[in-house]
């Protein structure tokens, strides 16, 4: 097909209303991560298109064209978001199946990584954790467990369990 033909080589900047949500997706997102979706825009720009069918139904991206409307987003470019077409039409079934890869090829997070970054943005960059909590969209407790993630073993005194339960370890008849 080449690059030239491919739908991000044709990026538009569309006015939002020239969109609209498709009735199917399964993906929702919760207020904190649409709060964490709007900082990341304002923080970083634009740096992911909305994909959508020819007719305007949004295929992927449709959280990113919900906070467009955020009045400062919106501001950012005149209402205006990126938005690649899909180079051909598809059919409903073949939405649906972009709708979901594009959701799921996205990921997700590993803790010991997620770990990582908390020490390091606390530690080495001086973030308080007012600052993480915003920039990373987490809530006091999750930076805590992450900051603290330790085995079991790590934790307490570093001396031996203590002996206050033992298990029985004589078989136990079943009726």
């Amino acid at each position: 097909m080449g690059k030239n033909k491919q739908p991000i080589n044709n990026m538009e900047w569309v006015h939002r209303d020239k969109l609209k949500a498709n009735d199917y997706n399964p993906n929702k997102v919760a207020p904190v991560e649409l709060e964490l979706l709007k900082t990341s825009i304002t923080l970083c720009g634009w740096t992911q298109p909305i994909v959508a069918r020819q007719s305007g139904e949004i295929v992927d991206g449709f959280h990113r064209w919900t906070v467009s409307a955020d009045e400062d987003i919106f501001a950012m470019t005149d209402g205006y978001v990126p938005v690649v077409y899909l180079s051909k039409e598809v059919d409903q079934a073949q939405q649906m199946v972009a709708t979901i890869v594009h959701n799921r090829a996205r990921g997700n997070h590993i803790i010991l990584y997620m770990k990582n970054i908390v020490r390091e943005m606390r530690d080495k960059h001086k973030y308080d954790d007012k600052k993480i909590q915003k920039m990373l969209g987490m809530e006091q407790e999750e930076i805590d467990r992450l900051y603290d993630f330790a085995p079991m073993t790590e934790k307490g005194s570093g001396s031996e369990f203590s002996k206050g339960w033992v298990p029985n370890t004589k078989e136990r008849e079943f009726d």
